[in-house]
């Protein structure tokens, strides 16, 4: 049941599409309206809020690359086979 639901959604991930969004919303969340929204003297867990922004932007786009590459790997076994 898990593979068929993994493979259900990798067949709906149009990876090239999906890059190319990944892309332009993080150029969208490092400029501006974005940068100023988080740029308060808030501080939570002792870390100014733009800092922990960033952090977690960060994270979260390597979370992004790394599942879009496992899905691009196993596209291509999948062609291998």
């Amino acid at each position: 049941m898990r593979t068929r639901l993994r493979d259900g959604v990798l067949k709906k991930l149009k990876l090239t599409d999906s890059w190319v969004i990944c892309f332009v919303l993080g150029f969208i969340m490092m400029n501006y309206p974005f940068i100023s929204i988080f740029n308060k003297t808030l501080r939570p867990f002792g870390i100014p809020l733009l800092y922990l922004y960033l952090l977690l932007g960060w994270i979260c786009s390597i979370v992004i690359v790394y599942l879009f590459s496992r899905a691009e790997r196993h596209k291509s076994d999948k062609e291998r086979s």
